[in-house]
């Protein structure tokens, strides 16, 4: 069993996985063909997405049962003791463009000289 995931690529892209996937929803395709053509499938893929996402996850014996690929996607699969995990960029981790401002705030002034 596959399911292959599409952000923002083009119609002709969901046409040629229509041949051997069926699309569930708009973007979502389901289906389950042998190893060869699954592969084959994620090379179009990768080769017609232009500017878009995708995401493949299929079935495999390991201790999840199943494993995913990525193309283009800025969450990257990694492997963690033989678990893979999807790992998300932290946007928190960008420095801030804006200085905080100097002085206390109206509430802690509140607090350190004693007025409600």
């Amino acid at each position: 069993m596959i399911v292959i995931v599409l952000t923002n690529c083009p119609a002709g892209l969901r046409g040629f996985l229509t041949r051997w996937l069926l699309e569930i929803s708009a973007g979502v395709f389901i289906g389950n063909p042998s190893a060869r053509i699954r592969d084959a499938l994620w090379e179009g893929v990768q080769q017609y997405a232009g500017q878009g996402r995708a995401l493949l996850t299929h079935t495999t014996s390991n201790e999840q049962g199943f494993t995913f690929r990525t193309h283009d996607h800025s969450w990257s699969p990694v492997d963690h003791e033989g678990l893979t995990l999807i790992r998300r960029p932290n946007a928190n981790l960008t420095p801030s463009t804006t200085a905080p401002k100097a002085g206390w705030s109206k509430a802690a002034k509140r607090r350190r000289f004693g007025r409600s």
